[in-house]
This record gives C-alpha cells, sequence and structure tokens, in this order.
C-alpha cells in the first residue's frame, strides 16, 4: 500500500517489522522477513533516505522507525506540495499558451496559417497524421460530436498502421460520454495511451513536436485553426502537453481520494476554479459538466466540512489547506 509513497515492497515489510518490534536488531528483522542481513542493510537504506527510520538514542548505533503519524505524513506533505508546484506551472503556461495563440492569430506570422471551415481542418489534420513520422500528442477537451471523431479516425488509422506513437487527453467528463469513451477505448486497442484529467489544455494537436493545430477561438472550434510551425510556441504547446500528462490518470482507471483531504481531483478543482471567483455555470463549463452536478460536489463537500453555507465551506477548507 505504501508504494505509491515511493517505498518497494520489501522496504515497506521491514518498516512494518520496525514498528511492531522496535527491539529487533538487524539479524532478528532478517530473520523475520526471510531476507539475508545484506538485504535488510539495502532496505534500510531506502528507509533512511524517506527519513522513515532514525538513529536510536535508546541503543546507540541502533536505529528506530519513525511513527506512521510524523514519517509518512511528511512523505504525503512532500509529494502535495510537488504537485500543487505542478499545478501552478500548468496553469502559468496555459496563461502563456493562451496569450501566444491570441496574438499569432491576432498578427498573421508568416509561419503560421489560418484555416477556415472544418473541412480545412478536417483536410490539415489528415495531412499531419500523413507527415508523422515519430508521434501525435492531442488535447481534447469538451464535447466531442460522433461524426467529427469519425473524420478523425482516417487520419488516426493511417499514423497508427505506421507504427506513429499516440498520446490523447480528454477530460473527466468524456468518460461519461459513450460515443467518446469507445473512440478512447478504440485508440487504447490500437496500442495508444489515452489520458483524463478534470481540467486539460485548450484543443491542440501536435505532430512529430515540428507543427501544431490550435483553435482561433478555443470556445468555438468551428470559428477556425492556426496551423503552427514556428519552434517557440510548438515547445511551448509540448511543455504544456507535457505537464498535464504528468497529472493526469490514465483511462480505465480512477482517480484516487487525496489522502489526507479525502478530495478528488475533480472536488479539488470545483474548490479551486470556486475559489477563484467562477459561478457554478462558469465551474461547469470548464470541467464539461453540469451547474447541478457541481451543486452536488459542494453539497458533499460541505457536508464533509461540517459547513451551512458555501463561504463556511471556502473559510474552513482554507483552514484544513484544502485551497
Amino acid at each position: 500500500m505504501l508504494e505509491v509513497l515511493g517505498l518497494t515492497t520489501d522496504a515497506t515489510t521491514v518498516y512494518q517489522v520496525m514498528l511492531d518490534h522496535p527491539c529487533y536488531d538487524v539479524e532478528r528483522i532478517a530473520a523475520h522477513c526471510a531476507m539475508t542481513p545484506a538485504e535488510v542493510h539495502a532496505h534500510l537504506d531506502e528507509l533512511c533516505r524517506l527519513t522513515l527510520v532514525r538513529a536510536s538514542a535508546e541503543w546507540p548505533g541502533e536505529l528506530r522507525a519513525v511513527s506512521p503519524e510524523i514519517g509518512l505524513a511528511d512523505i504525503i506533505a512532500g509529494q502535495e506540495a510537488a504537485l500543487a508546484d505542478r499545478q501552478a506551472r500548468l496553469a502559468a503556461s496555459r496563461a502563456a499558451v493562451t496569450r501566444m495563440v491570441a496574438e499569432r492569430a491576432e498578427h498573421r506570422a508568416h509561419h503560421g496559417e489560418h484555416l477556415h471551415g472544418m473541412d480545412a481542418i478536417h483536410d490539415r489534420l489528415e495531412q499531419m497524421g500523413l507527415a508523422a513520422t515519430t508521434e501525435v500528442l492531442s488535447s481534447q477537451p469538451g464535447n466531442q460530436r460522433p461524426e467529427d471523431l469519425a473524420a478523425s479516425r482516417p487520419a488516426d488509422v493511417q499514423a497508427l498502421s505506421r507504427g506513429i506513437k499516440m498520446r490523447t487527453l480528454y477530460q473527466d467528463a468524456s468518460r461519461n460520454q459513450p460515443h467518446i469513451t469507445a473512440y478512447a477505448h478504440w485508440l487504447l486497442s490500437q496500442g495508444s495511451e489515452v489520458r483524463t484529467a478534470p481540467t486539460i489544455p485548450q484543443r491542440i494537436v501536435v505532430v512529430d513536436r515540428a507543427q501544431a493545430l490550435v483553435p482561433v477561438d478555443p470556445a468555438d472550434t468551428r470559428k477556425g485553426a492556426l496551423h503552427i510551425t514556428e519552434p517557440g510556441i510548438l515547445t511551448a504547446l509540448v511543455d504544456l502537453f507535457e505537464q498535464a500528462w504528468n497529472t493526469a490518470v490514465p483511462l480505465g482507471a480512477t482517480h484516487a481520494q487525496d489522502p489526507h483531504t479525502r478530495l478528488t481531483a475533480t472536488e479539488r478543482e470545483i474548490l479551486r476554479l470556486l475559489g477563484a471567483g467562477l459561478t457554478d455555470e462558469g465551474v461547469g463549463q470548464r470541467l464539461n459538466i453540469s451547474s447541478r452536478t457541481v451543486g452536488r460536489h459542494m453539497s458533499c463537500i460541505m457536508e464533509r466540512l461540517g459547513a451551512s453555507s458555501r463561504f463556511e465551506a471556502g473559510i474552513k477548507a482554507a483552514q484544513k489547506g484544502w485551497l
């Protein structure tokens, strides 16, 4: 169970034995765990790096296990801080990319090409798929119409048949859309990777990190798209995708609750967006869920916090470090 915190299975066993039998020396721990003393020493080194064992004041030269309340809480706090930092960098990157794309659309620099209409966009996506040699990265927020997915299939089939590596991001809400989940599972069956998250970057497709397609207006992709080949913008788009990918969950898996707050990723994102001043409707649009669903999540959070109002829930969530 502690493997998710960075411990190996054998190190976890050694740690548990040290907690249950604090007087055991290395020889007795080894006998209890059916390990050699050398193996126990290696696992003790691992536990020391994670500050789960310390020098004993009672038995000089021996090590003692740090209680889980202290040692494991420190590890979780460190991982939470790292996750928060990644999320902050993702938000900053998202804002930077949005500014870049907006400026690119306005100035129509010679490296970019404005495509008008869905036919032109589908044609260019097919051309990009034919040109792919190594990988295709795509972020697909919001709902996708069945006909748009059908139009994407020829390019995907062609690229996959040539062994092109494909990674696709969908929003968690897409798991409730049968036609999207069917397409995503088809991608998985062809060897692609698919992950989901509560919020993901705007709609983008990046091919070989050399060309990309982004919507002129993320709120209405049918207004047209920009075909980008400029290295600076491409690097920013790829970095944005990778940051989102690293915090997303593979399709078929579930978002685990935060062990400290017991919040799901969606609940944490709802709290963050409401705290930023968005309405239920605005949060729903960002997460691609209904405002009623947002309300149900908030009711559960309020009950968990023992709050009688959203204002009180916000104060208590902040006090607990949930925001």
